[in-house]
């Protein structure tokens, strides 16, 4: 075990789950995962129970696309569990992965929110939200992505990076609807109503409207979940408004928390069960009521929270075509000096 651990993985990783190396156990499933252990666990133990198969999990904050590369047809890992769309297909681009054929996880999971030849899938969707100080801003005074660049937000807006993986999302979705030249101009005007350096995670743009700060600001919903079971950061999540933005038109930016098998799968039959699982009724249902994540199965209850904020119209841009923009979408950060 640790001549494994000192081989394959620097001081960043955190090895959880592990009772000998992965390659010497029997029915089991190995998992690089961007995600904390605690938010995937409570699915694998179920899954775990009702199959027999153990779930090894290595997580890691970064760094998992290279080892891939570097451990090759060597390497342990049958599955990759990562958020952002983003990092799974440049997994995907780098030739480390192989698709799947399932009819279980093609019923399950909308065909907007998988890579078209089954490479990856999604497992949640994140709505990409806004925002708003209850005291500071008006109801319907900001109900659109666009609307982020109106004059009337100048030095009033937080955001996170401009490249960081969930802004490059949404600035890539602006492209695939605007095309380039309207993106470019919206994200100009986001950078002037900017009302700090972009900075920190989602978590602290809403602590950033909750201290005046700012009064609007972008995030994942998820994190809206996370802060109201959070005594310190309630709070927070308490002075702000949500909105789901463009119901009027294209709908809210949604990203996903997703899966793929790798190219050298040593368990694949074990890791496609685990898949299929994943997408299931359960798994999803899960999902939703543990993590505060929206399930993409159809016909899945949603939290209490979740209801509470109703139902809304999702952005049906394919996934694809948003991981595909990436790259543009980036260069524009830089273009437009978003960061600095």
């Amino acid at each position: 075990m640790k001549r494994f651990i000192n081989r394959y993985f620097p001081l960043i990783f955190v090895l959880t789950g592990f009772s000998a190396p992965l390659a010497a156990q029997a029915a089991e499933v190995n998992v690089y995962s961007y995600r904390q252990s605690f938010l995937v666990q409570p699915m694998f133990d179920a899954f775990s129970r009702q199959s027999g198969i153990s779930v090894n999990i290595v997580y890691a904050k970064k760094g998992l696309l290279e080892r891939l590369k570097n451990e090759g047809a060597n390497s342990p890992a049958d599955l990759v569990f990562t958020v952002d769309v983003g990092r799974l297909a440049e997994i995907v681009a780098a030739g480390l992965s192989q698709p799947v054929e399932s009819k279980t996880i093609n019923n399950n999971i909308p065909e907007n929110y998988r890579e078209k030849d089954n490479h990856w899938f999604g497992l949640t969707s994140r709505a990409r939200i806004i925002a708003t100080s209850k005291t500071r801003v008006k109801a319907g005074e900001v109900t659109r992505y666009e609307d982020l660049a109106n004059q009337s937000l100048r030095e009033r807006v937080c955001t996170r990076s401009g490249k960081h993986a969930y802004t490059v999302a949404l600035t890539a979705s602006m492209i695939a609807h605007h095309g380039m030249g309207k993106a470019s101009n919206w994200l100009q005007g986001v950078k002037k109503n900017l009302a700090r350096k972009p900075q920190g995670n989602d978590r602290a743009q809403v602590k950033a409207i909750k201290e005046g700060e700012c009064d609007v600001a972008v995030i994942n919903h998820y994190y809206m979940a996370k802060m109201l079971e959070d005594p310190e950061q309630k709070p927070w999540a308490d002075a702000v408004s949500v909105v789901f933005p463009n119901q009027g038109d294209r709908g809210t930016h949604m990203n996903i928390s997703g899966m793929l098998l790798t190219k050298s799968a040593p368990n694949k039959d074990n890791a496609i069960k685990l898949m299929e699982f994943l997408s299931s009724d359960q798994a999803q249902s899960m999902y939703a009521q543990v993590n505060g994540e929206y399930p993409l199965k159809d016909g899945v209850p949603w939290s209490d929270l979740q209801n509470s904020w109703g139902r809304f119209k999702t952005d049906d841009l394919n996934l694809t075509a948003v991981a595909a923009l990436r790259s543009a979408a980036i260069k524009l950060a830089d273009k437009v000096g978003y960061d600095g």
